[in-house]
């Protein structure tokens, strides 16, 4: 059945206020964080810090009530999503420095045809982006971007936007990406089923705004790549690399782990069977990427020559790229818990139900607005999940998991001047402002409406 809105659950916390004191008390709260953002040139972590206390206050809550709301929010989402992170940085990282990264683009880059060069891009970008940032992965597979251009003589865009629709795809719709978590964590959605269902949709997204827009845009903008990097990018920093298929069994294990647990849970009903319970705990996201960091460990630092010294650096030197990461998603759920706590999910739920809208559409079109404002897909992340909480009370899980989708492919709508990424594509690719907005800014909008009419014919069906 088509997800629509339904009545908001009795045990969400009632409203503090009137109705129209906290939707003014939302609408500020956001346009503290729009305003500090874009025009102060504030940290998005002091921004919802200022916005989760304006809400608060403007909905008549007491400081110390908002104090102990917004560090409630806080603590749990560190605790919850904050560990996952931190192990999706260290598991990247070691994939980087071991030059399994670099055997991956090697192997499948080179099994391609020059007609085929674009699609193979697209699945390198979808590869590397599964376990790694955005801009990790932008910075990683440049050089290759680069080398794959100049060599096959098709042009840096057909080649280019396919790997950034890969690497885009995965960071807006597959966990264990901050985005995608923090809005499983938010809505309560099951992770192993996201995770497949994002795999499914990024699939023919990434076809449409990848290879075949790329083509495209290469006429719109023809560039020839830079020799910025004249060394072959395969050449690791390591004494030996990873062998591929030891790469992607490794690159795949938190993967199939947290499958395997959604899988056992809807094949096997006893919770009591050891199977069920094995394939619970080592589905569970900490263990899954626990384990996978320690076969990461042997697999990619063992195995490209690293010794324990250089494996422990490797690793340690992981975290604090991420500390500005991990305080926005932190602070993000603080910002949430005040939203909860005030009851304005539980009022928009009723408003909503009562006309009926589709909460897919709703929840990519709250996502859309707030990326546009402050060009971080990972704030509109956070706000977008904020505001539908009570709003999927009653849908099936699998229908959570496909808000929980929409609201990713919000996250990535028409990135432009205020979105740092914008301007490390022009950088990187040499475009002009007009130029980037022609083929990365145009990527990511076909990428986001594409993804909201894949998941809204899931929604027919689910």
């Amino acid at each position: 059945m088509s997800p629509m809105l339904l009545a908001a659950d009795a045990d969400l916390p009632e409203p503090v206020a009137g109705g129209w004191q906290l939707v003014l008390a939302a609408v500020a709260g956001i346009a503290v964080i729009v305003v500090t953002i874009t025009w102060v040139k504030l940290h998005p972590f002091l921004a919802l810090i200022l916005g989760g206390a304006t809400v608060g206050m403007v909905a008549g809550e007491s400081i110390p009530t908002v104090l102990e709301s917004f560090t409630k929010g806080f603590g749990s989402t560190a605790a919850g999503v904050g560990i996952l992170i931190a192990l999706g940085a260290m598991f990247a990282k070691l994939l980087a420095d071991s030059g399994g990264a670099d055997e991956i683009v090697d192997t499948i880059v080179g099994h391609a045809s020059p007609r085929m060069l674009p699609w193979a891009m697209a699945l390198v970008g979808a590869i590397i982006g599964l376990p790694m940032f955005f801009e990790i992965g932008l910075v990683l597979l440049m050089p290759v971007i680069y080398l794959v251009a100049r060599r096959s003589g098709i042009g840096l865009i057909p080649i280019g936007i396919p790997a950034l629709a890969g690497l885009s795809a995965m960071h807006g719709f597959v966990p264990p990406h901050p985005g995608p978590l923090v809005a499983i964590d938010a809505l309560g959605a099951d992770l192993g089923l996201t995770l497949a269902l994002g795999v499914a949709v990024a699939i023919p997204t990434i076809i449409v705004a990848g290879p075949l827009f790329g083509t495209l845009a290469g006429k719109w903008v023809p560039l020839d790549a830079p020799h910025t990097f004249d060394a072959d990018p395969a050449d690791g920093p390591t004494s030996r690399r990873p062998g591929f298929g030891v790469t992607m069994a490794t690159v795949l294990l938190p993967v199939v782990l947290m499958l395997g647990k959604a899988i056992a849970e809807i094949a096997i009903s006893d919770d009591g069977n050891p199977i069920r319970q094995v394939l619970d705990v080592l589905g569970t996201p900490l263990i899954a990427l626990l384990v996978a960091v320690i076969v990461a460990m042997v697999n990619f630092g063992r195995g490209s020559g690293m010794d324990r010294d250089t494996i422990s650096t490797c690793v340690g030197s992981a975290l604090p790229p991420i500390a500005g990461i991990l305080l926005i998603v932190s602070a993000g759920g603080g910002f949430k818990q005040v939203l909860v706590d005030t009851g304005i999910g539980t009022l928009l739920a009723d408003w909503a139900s009562a006309a009926n809208i589709s909460v897919i559409l709703l929840g990519w079109v709250l996502a859309a607005l707030i990326r546009v404002a402050t060009g971080s897909a990972t704030v509109a992340t956070i706000t977008a999940s904020s505001l539908m909480l009570g709003l999927v009370d009653g849908l099936s899980s699998g229908q959570v998991s496909l808000v929980v989708l929409a609201i990713g492919a919000g996250s990535v709508f028409l990135s432009h001047v205020n979105d740092a990424g914008f301007w490390l594509v022009k950088e990187y690719f040499g475009m002009s402002v007009g130029q980037t907005f022609k083929t990365w800014s145009a990527m990511e909008t076909i990428l986001s409406v594409t993804g909201l009419i894949v998941v809204s014919a899931l929604g027919v069906v689910i």
